[in-house]
């Protein structure tokens, strides 16, 4: 916004510094969702996380201050530039059309369950 750091260039420092941070962050939680405010899509992937009850640690990029650093981060490491971009136990999703995908198929829950992101329900409440 009015930072010195909003010159829209990011720096090898800075980007190594950015991917360093995502890859502390994904291995340190179940499922991370690195998100913007405004991002409709974003919206819909935390909603159907929610509602699932998984717990998952949220990445607001346009908050962070290094926001646009992590985004470039991101792209470099998982050639996904857009966001939603999740993680679930470590290992890259997608955005939100493979979420959805994945959940369609039914194979979103035993990701979040793996990963230790929601509780083991039993097999007649799905």
């Amino acid at each position: 916004m009015g930072s010195v750091f909003s010159s829209g260039k990011i720096n090898k420092e800075e980007l190594e510094m950015a991917l360093n941070k995502a890859k502390q962050i994904v291995s340190s939680n179940p499922v991370v969702v690195f998100s913007k405010t405004y991002c409709g899509y974003c919206k819909r992937v935390k909603q159907l996380l929610s509602q699932l009850g998984a717990s998952y640690k949220v990445i607001e990029l346009d908050e962070e201050r290094d926001g646009d650093a992590i985004q470039s981060a991101l792209a470099e490491w998982t050639g996904q530039r857009t966001v939603p971009n999740v993680f679930i136990g470590g290992k890259h999703i997608g955005g939100c059309d493979s979420v959805i995908e994945k959940h369609q198929g039914g194979q979103l829950v035993p990701l979040l369950t793996n990963a230790g992101a929601i509780a083991n329900v039993s097999a007649n409440s799905v």
